[in-house]
């Protein structure tokens, strides 16, 4: 402004001819950067309109994964089936509805409604690029799980738990990166012990999913899954489930990559 005031300055004291050639002249350099100060904006505008990312997290169902099953699905597929009663965790009464012959009955809404939620968690984790670790301890279901893992291009753990995998940094002779999600498809490593590496991901907040069973403990899952953990038809179903919302935020998240890189290139 002080150098602009200067040259007007100094166009006061040139002859009337000069006067009015400049001051016409300055009168068309002002106009011009105003037309293009104002046109400036609205293309960086449209810029930043076309490459801003998406916010998933604003939507309480951004990837439809709560179209993915319905309460009838977990009926017919035996996941309401609890434990004999002589087996409950107190922590797991407030996911019962009742009991059949000794047998305790999951509350399959309430079951619905976690399942749902876990599986919008896993989809976000997939969006985000991260890395998750499918674990489970029963051999009966070892290659459906592993099989479940190949296919959405992600890792598994079917084997005994060696203590420390997670937190001992030395048994590897490197620190390599740790998951970004656990998923336990049983939580336990015996009928009443808890699975370590389920101790290992609250000890480095490590978030988890988790199918409890009436025997379970849930508090140290981040998303417990009341529901039967033992039974193929569950676990097929819930590998089904978790399968999906992982292939469903990687094609979001390819999708939207694949847009942007063509409007920067345009």
């Amino acid at each position: 402004m002080t150098t602009m005031w200067r040259i007007l300055k100094g166009a006061m004291r040139l002859p009337r001819n000069q006067q009015f050639i400049f001051s016409r002249n300055v009168k068309s350099f002002t106009n011009a950067s105003q037309s293009l100060s104002s046109i400036a904006p609205k293309k960086s505008e449209e810029i930043s309109a076309t490459l801003e990312m998406p916010e998933p997290l604003r939507h309480p169902d951004f990837f439809q994964v709560s179209k993915l099953f319905t309460v009838e699905d977990l009926f017919n597929a035996r996941v309401h089936y609890g434990h004999t009663m002589g087996t409950l965790n107190e922590h797991m009464k407030q996911f019962i509805l009742g009991s059949r012959l000794g047998t305790l009955i999951f509350d399959l809404d309430q079951t619905a409604e976690l399942l749902r939620e876990a599986l919008n968690f896993t989809a976000h984790i997939a969006f985000r690029g991260g890395i998750i670790l499918f674990v489970a301890r029963y051999k009966q279901n070892a290659y459906l799980i592993e099989k479940t893992a190949l296919e959405c291009e992600e890792y598994s753990h079917t084997r005994e738990w060696r203590l420390g995998t997670f937190t001992d940094p030395n048994r590897f002779g490197m620190m390599t990166r740790l998951p970004d999600l656990a998923i336990f498809l049983n939580t336990l490593d015996s009928v009443f012990e808890t699975h370590t590496a389920v101790i290992e991901c609250n000890k480095l907040l490590i978030p988890s999913v988790g199918i409890v069973d009436t025997n379970c403990f849930p508090n140290y899952i981040t998303y417990p899954v009341p529901g039967n953990d033992d039974t193929p038809r569950a676990i097929e179903l819930y590998c089904k489930l978790f399968k999906e919302a992982i292939l469903r935020g990687k094609a979001k998240r390819k999708e939207f990559i694949e847009k942007y890189q063509s409007d920067i290139e345009q």
